[in-house]
Protein backbone atom coordinates (compact mmCIF):
# COMPACT_ATOMS: atom_id res chain seq x y z
CA UNK A 1 0.00 0.00 0.00
CA UNK A 2 2.87 2.36 0.79
CA UNK A 3 4.31 1.92 -2.71
CA UNK A 4 0.98 2.96 -4.26
CA UNK A 5 0.78 6.03 -2.06
CA UNK A 6 4.36 6.99 -2.91
CA UNK A 7 3.60 6.81 -6.64
CA UNK A 8 0.49 8.96 -6.20
CA UNK A 9 2.44 11.53 -4.19
CA UNK A 10 5.20 11.55 -6.84
CA UNK A 11 2.57 12.47 -9.43
CA UNK A 12 1.02 15.15 -7.22
CA UNK A 13 4.35 16.80 -6.46
CA UNK A 14 5.23 16.63 -10.18
CA UNK A 15 2.04 18.49 -11.03
CA UNK A 16 2.76 21.08 -8.35
CA UNK A 17 6.26 21.57 -9.79
CA UNK A 18 4.76 22.21 -13.23
CA UNK A 19 2.32 24.74 -11.76
CA UNK A 20 5.19 26.45 -9.92
CA UNK A 21 7.15 26.62 -13.15
CA UNK A 22 4.18 28.23 -14.83
CA UNK A 23 3.97 30.85 -12.04
CA UNK A 24 7.72 31.43 -12.31
CA UNK A 25 7.48 32.14 -16.04
CA UNK A 26 4.15 34.01 -16.12
CA UNK A 27 4.18 35.63 -12.66
CA UNK A 28 2.98 39.23 -12.86
CA UNK A 29 5.50 40.59 -10.36
CA UNK A 30 8.95 39.82 -9.03
CA UNK A 31 7.76 38.75 -5.53
CA UNK A 32 5.43 36.21 -7.15
CA UNK A 33 8.36 34.76 -9.04
CA UNK A 34 10.52 34.61 -5.91
CA UNK A 35 7.76 32.77 -4.06
CA UNK A 36 7.36 30.35 -6.96
CA UNK A 37 11.08 29.62 -6.92
CA UNK A 38 11.04 29.10 -3.15
CA UNK A 39 8.08 26.75 -3.48
CA UNK A 40 9.94 24.83 -6.17
CA UNK A 41 12.78 24.32 -3.71
CA UNK A 42 10.34 22.94 -1.15
CA UNK A 43 8.74 20.62 -3.71
CA UNK A 44 12.16 19.40 -4.82
CA UNK A 45 13.04 18.63 -1.22
CA UNK A 46 9.80 16.68 -0.89
CA UNK A 47 10.61 14.71 -4.04
CA UNK A 48 14.08 13.83 -2.80
CA UNK A 49 12.81 12.73 0.61
CA UNK A 50 10.09 10.68 -1.05
CA UNK A 51 12.63 9.05 -3.35
CA UNK A 52 14.79 8.26 -0.33
CA UNK A 53 11.81 6.61 1.34
CA UNK A 54 11.13 4.63 -1.81
CA UNK A 55 14.74 3.45 -2.12
CA UNK A 56 15.12 2.79 1.61
CA UNK A 57 18.33 4.75 2.10
CA UNK A 58 19.13 7.78 4.22
CA UNK A 59 21.64 9.31 1.80
CA UNK A 60 18.93 11.29 0.05
CA UNK A 61 17.86 12.94 3.30
CA UNK A 62 21.27 14.60 3.56
CA UNK A 63 20.95 15.86 -0.01
CA UNK A 64 17.50 17.25 0.82
CA UNK A 65 18.95 19.05 3.84
CA UNK A 66 21.67 20.60 1.67
CA UNK A 67 19.13 21.78 -0.91
CA UNK A 68 16.97 23.23 1.88
CA UNK A 69 19.93 25.20 3.19
CA UNK A 70 20.85 26.52 -0.25
CA UNK A 71 17.22 27.38 -1.01
CA UNK A 72 16.84 29.39 2.19
CA UNK A 73 20.09 31.30 1.71
CA UNK A 74 19.34 32.09 -1.93
CA UNK A 75 15.82 33.28 -1.13
CA UNK A 76 17.13 35.59 1.59
CA UNK A 77 19.84 36.91 -0.74
CA UNK A 78 17.39 37.64 -3.57
CA UNK A 79 14.93 39.35 -1.23
CA UNK A 80 17.69 41.46 0.31
CA UNK A 81 18.89 42.43 -3.16
CA UNK A 82 15.39 43.51 -4.18
CA UNK A 83 14.86 45.56 -1.03
CA UNK A 84 18.24 47.30 -0.82
CA UNK A 85 19.86 46.83 -4.20
CA UNK A 86 22.96 45.34 -2.56
CA UNK A 87 23.56 41.95 -1.00
CA UNK A 88 26.72 42.64 0.98
CA UNK A 89 27.01 46.02 2.66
Amino acid sequence: MLETVILIVFAMIGVSLLLNLWRLVVGPSIPDRILALDTMYINTIALIVLYGMNMGTSLYFEAALLIALLGFVSTVAVCKYLLRGDIIE
